[in-house]
């Protein structure tokens, strides 16, 4: 079966400045895959070139079948990628109802699948619908994080990408939003991770990439990434 998405010989950069060297990686359908790597070292970037942000120098972007390079962030939206980018970018002026509305915008749905969406929202993190009526800026660090998931999450996407999910956030809110992660990977869902907190990343995916100044260096299953020592190499600024 061919992967849900399909990344070759992919190059990007700001300007004449490269970023991201000849890299390709697979995200089948059902799983999580997670893209390791230090500060630096490209995964930012090339989230930004699958969801259209940033328009690649050379290579492939293949996404259920379809290719991406030259679409609009738009156009990809509707095609089912959606990226969570680092930073909770929420509504902080508009309410928690307010932002997942939105999050809704372009959909045509019946009331039916449209309350389906909320009560997902909800079921994922309960928090949200107890503060459905609080402005999104009045929320905590991690109860942002957990709308922009859930904002996504309204566009029902094929593929979620999350840079960065855990970052600045308390241990326990860490703990509620992986947990999120793991049920939409059992709901069938399909997500590209990007993640510093390598450890907790790896305990929960089923495949790995490991990204250095640009290139992949490495992948696997995340047990072999785990007793590999690519990670310590990549993290540590070693040359592969």
């Amino acid at each position: 079966m061919s992967p849900m998405l399909a990344i070759r010989d992919l190059s990007v950069g700001y300007g004449r400045v490269g970023v991201i060297a000849q890299a390709s990686l697979d995200v089948s359908e059902g799983k999580i895959v997670v893209l390791l790597g230090g500060n630096g070292a490209g995964k930012t970037t090339l989230l930004k070139a699958v969801s259209g942000l940033l328009r690649p120098s050379a290579g492939s972007i293949r996404f259920a079948g379809n290719e991406l390079v030259g679409a609009t962030p738009g156009v990809i939206v509707r095609a089912g990628l959606l990226h969570v980018a680092e930073g909770r970018a929420v509504f902080r002026s508009q309410s928690v109802a307010a932002n997942l509305e939105l999050g809704l915008y372009g959909a045509r749905l019946s009331r039916a699948e449209e309350k389906a969406r909320y009560e997902r929202a909800f079921s994922l993190f309960p928090v949200l619908k107890e503060r459905r009526s609080s402005l999104a800026g009045a929320l905590s660090g991690g109860q942002q994080q957990m709308l922009a998931i859930a904002q996504a999450l309204m566009q029902n996407p094929k593929l979620l990408m999350l840079d960065e999910p855990s970052l600045g956030l308390a241990p326990i809110i860490v703990d509620q939003v992986i947990d999120a992660i793991v049920a939409l990977r059992k709901a069938g869902g399909t997500i590209l991770l990007v993640e510093q907190m390598v450890e907790r990343a790896l305990e929960i995916a089923d495949y790995g990439y490991v990204l250095q100044t640009g290139r992949i260096i490495a992948e696997g299953d995340a047990a072999s990434l785990s007793r590999g020592d690519a990670v310590r190499r990549a993290y540590l600024g070693v040359k592969a």
